[in-house]
């Protein structure tokens, strides 16, 4: 197991970290590598599955006891793989996604379900049950959608649960049998002679596919299959405060398993659109408030719009400079449920409007102002007001 970073160091966290710092901590990882975000990214691959790995053992009260006093060859594992023993072998990207979601509140699903039923996949001799493929989406949302959640409706096209045989694949009248080959077992065992003596080795029995039973006299309507092609509407809670690039998931509503196996999951990717009000800066939203000159000279109130429709008033100081931030909290956007608890601001960045044009007067009014050493302003000042921008967001 030299090969095998420590748990807590993949998650970046102290031995006595809480369950929720080990939850926020492993949120933060698997949004970053998820592979959504890292398209063909091998390296990203493996530290978004490391972490899984990582979260599944040190989440569970009873593995991290036993991988803390055991480290990777603890009694969990099964002997000398350890814990990680059945994380290469058996654990797809598609069981981290479909146990992706505890970590993210569980809104319908949250992000991903937990992780629940452990890395490893079919053992000892049980039969296997099938899973259904997982479905993906893509769902765009607003700003304002954002601060608030929304409920969506999607018409989906999926393998569906055959209705003709209730999906067990057996034409109507008639069941499964045990399988011959395995009677039952799902598997197969081998011995073979070998430099080092007799050996046994195990695998999916030919016959039945893993399933212990098998069909003689299949459903007309799926084949045997027990799912068929169809449709269903499904609604997805999306939680506020999600951002562009994360995966809402929703378990057992995407492909039905056949032989009545366990369906998949459905992941909806967000997609952020751009707003014409707002710039977003995690849970911070910018505002560009453009003044005119007199209420920038001799200050005043104005009104900004906010992210809920409404609009709220502002004081403006006499003498305000162009480039100056006001800061109204919790203006801004809401922490997602489970990740901090604080609602950002709104940030309202003062630029002041110079007319390209003016009439006889205003020019000539202008003039005279122009003769005053108070307009002239401060020379010394070598900041930009691109620079008091940009610093900003540094």
């Amino acid at each position: 197991m030299a090969n095998k970073r420590d748990y807590y160091e993949v998650l970046g966290v102290s031995k006595d970290a809480s369950e929720d710092e080990i939850k926020k901590a492993y949120r933060k990882i698997a949004i970053k590598y998820h592979p959504d975000r890292n398209p063909g990214d091998k390296v990203a691959e493996e530290k978004f599955k490391e972490a899984a790995e990582a979260y599944d053992v040190l989440h569970d009260p009873q593995k991290r006891q036993q991988y803390d006093q055991f480290g990777f060859d603890g009694p969990m594992g099964g002997g000398a793989g350890g814990f990680g023993g059945g994380f290469g072998g058996g654990f797809s990207m598609d069981d981290i996604f479909s146990m992706f979601g505890d970590v993210f509140g569980g809104h319908g699903g949250g992000f991903g379900g937990g992780f629940g039923s452990g890395f490893g996949g079919r053992g000892g001799g049980r039969p296997a049950q099938h899973r259904g493929a997982d479905l993906r989406l893509k769902v765009r949302m607003t700003l304002a959608e954002i601060s608030t959640g929304v409920t969506k409706k999607f018409k989906v096209k999926k393998d569906v649960t055959c209705s003709c045989c209730g999906g067990s694949g057996a034409e109507k009248g008639s069941s499964k049998e045990t399988c011959p080959t395995c009677h039952g077992s799902g598997v197969v065992t081998r011995t073979t002679q070998s430099l080092f003596g007799m050996m046994q080795t195990q695998s999916v029995c030919p016959t039945c596919q893993g399933e212990g039973m098998i069909i003689k006299n299949k459903c007309k309507a799926c084949g045997g299959t027990g799912v068929t092609k169809g449709e269903e509407v499904v609604e997805i809670k999306i939680p506020a405060g999600v951002a562009g690039g994360m995966v809402v998931n929703v378990p057992g509503k995407g492909n039905a398993g056949i032989h009545n196996g366990v369906a998949g999951n459905i992941q909806v990717l967000i997609e952020e659109e751009p707003s014409d009000t707002f710039i977003r800066e995690e849970k911070d939203l910018i505002y560009n408030l453009l003044l005119d000159f007199p209420t920038a000279a001799l200050g005043g109130q104005v009104e900004v719009p906010t992210i809920s429709g409404g609009k709220v008033k502002i004081k403006i100081e006499p003498g305000t400079q162009p480039g100056k931030t006001l800061r109204l909290r919790g203006k801004g956007l809401p922490a997602i449920q489970g990740y901090g608890h604080s609602t950002g601001d709104l940030v309202v960045h003062i630029s002041v409007y110079v007319p390209k044009t003016l009439t006889k007067e205003e020019k000539t009014a202008l003039e005279e102002m122009q003769k005053s050493d108070n307009f002239k302003g401060d020379t010394t000042t070598k900041q930009t007001i691109f620079q008091k921008f940009r610093s900003y967001f540094s």
